[in-house]
């Protein structure tokens, strides 16, 4: 990709009303664009990185047997009525023309919806267990829009729906995905957090997030410093304690933010809409569920939480836009047109910076946007038949000959 052509630029400034990290670089970088508080549009950078995260989770995802489906993001009254979730503040209601009582709202979740359509393919216990998984939209009334996507009122989530012949077999399944779900973070390049935690608006039950401890976290998680047990401070009763009683480790108190949660419901979301399965004994039972969300723009937001310094953004290589920029300083435009036409041969996915800007001004953006991998074509790196490789997080400098650049 050139730069030149690229839709979207870099801004020197910070916009003033923004205050989080993620969406200060994000915006600036020319990731993503604010419409309205929560809000935001997804640049073609910016959706290079989503695309990135999205084919982590779909390849772990489809591992553990997930099939990928899409449902509705317009849902009827009918479906939150039925397990009397019509009036949680979040849920955004779709107003009448003629004024009466709103019939429809705009996806904030999808039990009630899988759960029904559950209900019309599922009969026997050789039906079970399988799960869905879909990446969607979602649309939550969010009081507290601020954060740049670490909290908006639209974002992409990717939320996976189990179904199961009994609680055991739930339970086997909440494992499989909590293994899942730490492969997907350590992929993103980061390390969580497996925590306990409440319900919310979904269970009763007790729940599990998956939390990375960062100071700008939302969230306040106590943690054994020994064997990693941690728990959320709505239901933490570690805070109350010095010492962890599984293990005697001490107790430390984390900021983090929330990336990722998994949910065992047993019966709840299938008693409502009659979602039964026949037994080898001919036995009429409930099946038992489970849900499994990741926020993946908010993941987005964590993974630049994280990974920044004072000059912009340092992007884990599997999540980057691409991996290599590719820079020409002064009059060698045909050089560095050469080496481009090479790596996009080579199948290597490079920036091309063949704006006419100085030196000084492509490096600052380079910085700024967080490619891995700095390449720069100069009169004196032709000089020495090379060109100049640099690693974004490490600063590593290396000058590697033309005639390598296609092994690097």
């Amino acid at each position: 990709m050139r730069q030149s052509e690229l839709f979207s630029k870099t801004l020197k400034e910070a916009p003033k009303e923004e205050v989080s990290i993620n969406a200060k670089l994000l915006e600036r970088g020319g990731f993503i664009y604010k419409n309205s508080a929560g809000v935001y549009t997804l640049l073609p950078l910016g959706w290079l990185v989503i695309k990135k995260i999205e084919g982590i989770i779909r390849e772990e995802m489809d591992e553990i047997g997930g099939q990928e489906l899409l449902m509705p993001a317009l849902h009827d009254k009918k479906y939150l009525k039925t397990t009397g979730r019509w009036d949680v503040d979040v849920v955004f209601k779709i107003a009448e023309a003629d004024g009466k009582e709103p019939q429809f709202n705009i996806s904030w979740t999808h039990e009630e919806i899988m759960s029904e359509i559950a209900s019309c393919y599922v009969s026997s216990y050789r039906d079970l267990p399988f799960s869905s998984y879909q990446i969607q939209t979602k649309f939550r009334n969010e009081p507290r829009a601020k954060s740049g996507l670490l909290r908006g009122r639209e974002f992409i989530m990717k939320d996976l729906y189990s179904f199961h012949r009994d609680e055991k077999d739930l339970d086997r399944f909440y494992e499989i995905v909590k293994n899942a779900y730490t492969r997907i973070f350590e992929k993103c390049g980061l390390k969580t957090v497996y925590t306990l935690a409440a319900g919310g608006d979904f269970t009763t039950n007790y729940t599990h997030e998956f939390q990375v401890i960062t100071p700008v976290g939302e969230d306040t998680i106590y943690v054994c410093e020994k064997c990693g047990y941690a728990e959320n401070k709505e239901i933490s009763q570690l805070q109350d304690e010095e010492n962890c009683k599984k293990c005697g480790g001490n107790i430390k108190k984390e900021k983090a933010i929330e990336v990722g949660n998994i949910f065992r419901y047993g019966t709840k979301y299938s008693e409502p809409f009659n979602l039964k399965f026949t037994d080898e004994d001919g036995h009429k039972k409930f099946v038992f569920t489970g849900a499994y969300g990741i926020g993946i723009s908010r993941l987005m937001g964590t993974i630049v939480e994280v990974f920044h310094d004072e000059a912009g953004i340092i992007w884990p290589e599997e999540v980057a836009p691409f991996k290599y920029h590719l820079i020409c300083v002064g009059n060698v435009s045909k050089e560095a047109d050469s080496i481009y036409q090479d790596l996009q041969e080579a199948g290597i996915k490079v920036l091309y910076d063949d704006r006419e800007k100085s030196a000084g001004e492509k490096f600052a953006d380079s910085d700024l946007i967080g490619i891995p991998n700095r390449i720069v074509v100069s009169a004196k790196t032709l000089g020495e038949k090379s060109v100049e490789l640099k690693e974004r997080k490490s600063g590593k400098i290396a000058l590697v000959k033309l005639d390598e650049i296609k092994k690097i």
